[in-house]
């Protein structure tokens, strides 16, 4: 049974837009490398977050999702959890909504309260069964959606980024989970040509709208976990410094849509090879996961600026992009892009409080994982990555800290639309 005191949850994020590709194999193969780490866990509440849903070619695509749903609704791993809510946003004929995001959530059924706030009717409502929500679901009142603004990313034609967002009271306690999927680095050279690259910029801002979002008295303010695909992406400019250190460079700009940069040894031996879309060191495995590649965290500094704001659990494990694509190789990285941690789970201030404080005791998160999925399996081109810990059963809405109240200038409103908190000492 759950803790009288606390609840054991995981949060997976999981692009999965590749498996699509080759959706006979990959499907399976994912399933089943999610299913175990459920086993393994044994969670009484999990919180699938995924993005690309459908694959990239989503209108061919669109077809499988029903399978890779029926995959997980109809698994013995699942089958204690009674209960249900799966929202997809599926509708890619609506360019001004479409986000190709997906949330999955199963509910164990030993949990005896589990509630979905209707953002409409600004009330919870109790979830008594298995419900799925899929194609148009822009309708739905129980989720917060939004696609963010073309010109956060003026380069893509036609973005598929934004949030969709959930409010759950879970055994007493009320917080948010939100996916999220921010933009990509479109080319390597753009990436390259400063520190703080313009991708890197925009993400900052597309991240912030949607901080910024959730500081509105709307809905109320909930603590809240924010997983999904960030993007975020090692400093191109200074890696490539570190790695061509000593080398020569070889510079073939004849065709400049066709760039590459090369550098060499003193033997004249290409090291390393740099296109739009390449990325490639002769020894571009050992380079990249030696140690996990725990070097690169030097050079991870996108979520630094929001640190007062978002916190993240040490990350002890290698960047979970990209990987290659091919069942037989799920341990290598494709040499397209700098691995990097673009898969990421983080919490608010207020969502800290409501974890055993036990977890962020140095040395000691022996109650919290954080982690990958399928290290040695494909799962496409994102290794998933999870959260595994236990949240405090009736909490109620934990007090935002003193951070948090000073964004809303220190006074909560009188408004009978506002969720007033419950005050806790920080």
């Amino acid at each position: 049974m759950a803790s009288e005191t606390s609840t054991r949850v995981l949060f997976v994020t999981a692009n999965i837009g590749s498996i699509f590709e080759n959706p006979s194999v990959m499907l399976k193969i994912w399933t089943e490398e999610f299913l175990n780490t459920v086993s393994r866990l044994d969670p009484y509440f999990i919180a699938l977050h995924c993005q690309e849903v459908g694959g990239k070619n989503y209108e061919e695509s669109m077809k499988h999702v029903n399978f890779f749903v029926s995959l997980l609704m109809t698994s013995k791993e699942l089958r204690i959890f009674n209960r249900a809510q799966i929202f997809l946003d599926e509708e890619f004929t609506s360019a001004e909504n479409f986000t190709a995001l997906g949330n999955f959530y199963f509910i164990h059924e030993s949990i005896k309260e589990a509630s979905l706030w209707d953002f409409n009717e600004q009330e919870f409502l109790p979830v008594t069964e298995k419900t799925i929500y899929s194609g148009n679901i822009e309708h739905v009142s129980t989720k917060e959606k939004s696609k963010f603004p073309q010109e956060f990313f003026p380069e893509c034609k036609w973005s598929r980024k934004g949030f969709l967002r959930t409010r759950w009271k879970l055994n007493g306690t009320v917080f948010d989970l939100i996916n999220i999927h921010l933009f990509h680095d479109a080319s390597n050279f753009t990436a390259m040509q400063s520190h703080s690259s313009v991708y890197s910029v925009m993400r900052q801002k597309a991240l912030e709208y949607t901080l910024e979002r959730f500081r509105n008295y709307d809905f109320g303010f909930a603590p809240f976990f924010l997983f999904g695909d960030f993007n975020f992406r090692t400093d191109t400019k200074a890696v490539i410094t570190k790695i061509v250190e000593g080398l020569d460079m070889v510079k073939d700009d004849v065709d400049k849509e066709n760039l590459v940069v090369q550098y060499t040894d003193n033997s004249k031996e290409v090291i390393f090879t740099l296109k739009k879309k390449e990325f490639r060191h002769l020894d571009h495995q050992n380079t990249f996961m030696s140690k996990s590649g725990s070097w690169l965290k030097d050079f991870d500094h996108e979520l630094k600026s929001f640190e007062e704001q978002l916190f993240e659990f040490p990350i002890r494990f290698q960047p979970s992009y990209p990987f290659e694509e091919n069942e037989h190789e799920g341990m290598n990285y494709m040499q397209t892009r700098c691995p990097a941690w673009c898969d990421r789970v983080v919490l608010s201030t207020g969502a800290k409080l409501l974890i055993n404080e036990k977890a962020f005791e140095e040395d000691n998160f022996g109650e919290v994982e954080y982690d990958l999925i399928g290290k040695k399996t494909c799962m496409g081109d994102h290794k998933p990555v999870y959260l595994k810990c236990d949240i405090m059963n009736n909490a109620g809405f934990t007090e935002v800290n003193v951070w948090e109240r000073t964004l809303f200038d220190s006074k909560l409103p009188d408004d009978k639309n506002f969720v007033h908190l419950k005050e806790t000492t920080v």
